[in-house]
């Protein structure tokens, strides 16, 4: 069963989130991993959304995508996405 992995990010270091996104990009296709949506800005229309960015991976099962979370490829683009910006991830099947 396809796993999505459903990010909100608020940047703070445009700069730095641009090389995270070159990174993070390679290592979620190495993951059999795709970008679903990269929403920037968000547009509300019901409730509070007060975060920069949503973004949505689809994987093939949770197993691929906690391989990827977990992966030193991806260890070292959290690194850098987290001195440029703060996010908050969640991991569900669909």
């Amino acid at each position: 069963m396809a796993a999505y992995v459903i990010v909100q990010v608020d940047i703070f270091d445009n700069k730095v989130y641009d090389e995270y996104k070159k990174l993070s990009g390679e290592s979620v296709k190495a993951y059999g991993g795709k970008f679903v949506l990269r929403g920037n800005p968000v547009e509300v229309l019901e409730g509070e959304w007060d975060h920069d960015r949503l973004v949505m991976l689809e994987f093939p099962d949770k197993e691929s995508a906690r391989n990827w979370y977990y992966s030193k490829e991806y260890q070292k683009a959290k690194e850098i996405r987290s001195s440029g910006s703060a996010a908050k991830f969640i991991l569900i099947e669909g």
